[in-house]
Formats: C-alpha cells, structure tokens, sequence
C-alpha cells in the first residue's frame, strides 16, 4: 500500500525494463498460530495460516476451511470482486443473536493464474471482536513481517507551524521511518508551544499500539484531530511514549530552517481519519 514498491504511489524508481503490474496478489504461509474470536466463541483456529497481499489492501490472513467454524457461517449474497482473484463467496458469521453481517469471504474459483487461494476463509478484521498471535493479540490488522517500524533520536531541528503561528519546535525529535510511510517527528510534550484540546478520534497500529489524539486551537480556528500519542505503546515503540507527533501535511514544516513540500496524504484532509475510524476495541 501507499510508498511501497507495488503499491498505488511507490516513492522509488523500478528500472526501465521493469512492467509493474497495475494489481497483483501473493500468497504466503504464515508459521504463526492464529485465533479468531466472536462473541466468546472461536470462530477460526489454525496452525496453517495463509497471509495475502493485494495492491490497494492491507494483509490479511486466510484460513483453511477445516480450521473454521463453518457452523457458525450463513450464506450471503454479498459478493466481493477483485481483478486477480476473481469473484468471492460471502457469509455472515453467527453468534447466538450476534451477527456480523457480510464478515467472512473466500474466492472458491480463482483464476487459474491466482495464488492458491481456493478453499480459504478470511474474515473481515474489524467485524470480529478479538484476533491472537500464538497468545498475543493483534490490532488493526495482521502484522506484515516485512514491514519495519525504526525510531531514531534526532538533534534535527523541527518547527510546526500553521498560518505563522508556531505550534511546535524542537531540537530533540525522534524520528519514526515506517515501511512505506512518510517519516514522523515525534517531539517532547515540553516543546508544544500550541493549545491542545482532547479529541474523541480513534485509531489502532498493529505495530505502535492504541493512539490518543488531539486538535490544537490556534487563534480563532481549530484544526481537528491533528496531533496524536502513544500513551502505553507496543513494546516495541516503547521510545515514543508520551512523545507527540502531528499530521505534519497539514501545517508548515521546516527541518533546519528549510521549508519541506507539502505531501499529499490521505490525511492531508482531516475528515479522513473519522471517515475511516477503527471501530473501539472489544474486550
């Protein structure tokens, strides 16, 4: 997805002899036993799971059909289409008076071109309550184990500002290089100059954890959801806690007195995050 080599708006160059595919699928086993619950119950257990990169999609793991509970599935006359893998068979996953409606998928005739995919069950991650790792339970969707999370201090020097308003500058950032994201500045609490009003957005990283976010109010004008922290991070982006990053496409960056371009995200636009919410979590 986003930066990546194949994904809609890679940040590199392939050489000229290379034809990338407009939309491709890959298949791979996973050597990680995964769970699948709904409503107390284990929907999927399996020792054999499949993960599923797609241009345009985040992984997700598939299941063999022996590892599902297709007791608990209904038919559903949803129908999902997908250039490479063709069309897919939908249910609705049933729980005593629990429904998730349209939340279980397969493609049971792929293309003889598809990756193996033929008699796998995927779910859709945010319609079932609760997902595991071995015993560890995963956020947001299936960790991809070739995407990297690296934080580095920094004594570069980041200020944020917005109309010439200075909402932010430090001299010790630490910086967040993500596998096909944007670089993040995450700045000490001390070095927020800028009003911060709470927010009630929310999002989950599979990689960073469960953020809280807020909106800084500069003059007369708000701007919404624009600042967020990992409060109690993941483990392994424990250096970021309490550190504040921002939606840095929204305002005026300069590294060292240098004033960067502005990129153009999905979250340049500051309805997208509550246009595209996580659902809250479910214990």
């Amino acid at each position: 997805m986003g930066r990546g080599p194949f994904g809609q708006r890679p940040c590199g160059t392939f050489d000229e002899g290379v034809t990338r595919p407009s939309h491709i699928a890959y298949l791979e086993p996973s050597p990680r036993r995964v769970r699948v619950t709904l409503a107390g119950q284990t929907i999927a257990d399996t020792r054999r799971a499949a993960l599923l990169y797609e241009t345009g999609y985040l992984p997700a793991y598939y299941f063999p059909e022996a590892d599902v509970r297709t007791d608990l599935l209904e038919p559903s006359d949803r129908t999902r289409e997908s250039p490479v893998l063709g069309r897919a068979r939908s249910w609705s996953v049933r729980v005593g008076e629990r429904v998730a409606d349209n939340a279980a998928f397969g493609w049971w005739e792929p293309p003889l071109t598809a990756p193996p995919v033929a008699g796998l069950v995927t779910f859709v991650f945010d319609e079932m309550d609760t997902w595991y790792e071995e015993d560890e339970r995963i956020l947001g969707h299936p960790n991809d184990p070739y995407h990297r999370v690296d934080i580095r201090s920094s004594s570069r020097n980041i200020r944020l500002s917005h109309a010439g308003a200075v909402i932010a500058e430090s001299s010790r950032p630490l910086l967040l290089f993500e596998t096909g994201l944007l670089p993040r500045y995450y700045l000490p609490a001390d070095d927020v100059t800028a009003e911060l009003v709470p927010s009630d957005a929310h999002s989950r990283c599979p990689y960073k954890g469960v953020p809280s976010y807020w909106s800084v109010r500069t003059g007369d004008e708000l701007l919404t959801d624009l600042v967020w922290s990992y409060l109690t991070p993941r483990p392994e982006a424990i250096a970021i806690k309490g550190a504040l990053a921002f939606f840095d496409e929204r305002l005026d960056l300069d590294i060292d007195g240098e004033r960067q371009p502005r990129h153009d995200t999905p979250w340049s636009r500051p309805e997208f995050l509550r246009s595209n919410p996580r659902p809250p979590m479910r214990d």
